[in-house]
């Protein structure tokens, strides 16, 4: 009994720091933020996610940052694949799209571009996103990644409505698998 209960909470506490959609994460589609992360006194599980990684943050008036580790359909990012987003983001000043390794490192050539921005991106008429991340040259905005393995892309939204009382994100854009080789 002793075992079954220090292993299940053992379980649940990892499970809650590692995964945390239903401790103090907020899980839109692929994409997955601690809103709590920038407040002065945040939660239990906020405060122990943060001290796990050792990411600094940005305040809650300042935005807050999406990280996806799968695509739309829950299948692991890996580098050897071609990836479409496509849709839209809430709205905020600015925004920053960044594939990554899952230590964090960089993971575009070093010569190239490293991120998508807001402000340098060709849209659609209706003002979607529809940008490529992957090995192989892509149509209209396509950002070159290198190395073997998973990958995830951190988006993340300046002065920002999403998570206020004014607007809640609903809607980020979807991550599309379009192949691998």
């Amino acid at each position: 009994m002793v075992a079954i209960a220090l292993g299940l909470g053992f379980g649940l506490s990892w499970y809650a720091l590692t995964d945390g959609r239903y401790f103090g994460a907020a899980q839109i589609g692929p994409w997955a933020a601690w809103p709590r992360a920038g407040l002065p006194s945040p939660d239990p599980y906020t405060r122990a996610y943060l001290a796990r990684t050792g990411a600094l943050q940005l305040g809650a008036a300042e935005g807050v940052q999406f990280v996806a580790t799968t695509d739309s359909d829950g299948q692991p990012l890996d580098r050897n694949c071609r990836y479409r987003i496509d849709g839209t983001t809430p709205i905020s000043s600015f925004w920053t799209m960044v594939p990554v390794a899952p230590d964090g490192t960089l993971i575009a050539p070093v010569n190239g571009p490293t991120h998508f921005e807001s402000a340098r991106l060709a849209r659609a008429k209706d003002g979607s996103v529809q940008a490529y991340i992957g090995k192989p040259v892509s149509p209209l905005n396509w950002l070159e990644i290198t190395g073997e393995g998973a990958f995830q892309i951190e988006l993340t939204l300046y002065d920002t409505t999403a998570f206020t009382g004014a607007a809640a994100a609903t809607t980020l854009p979807a991550i599309i698998r379009e192949g691998c080789a």
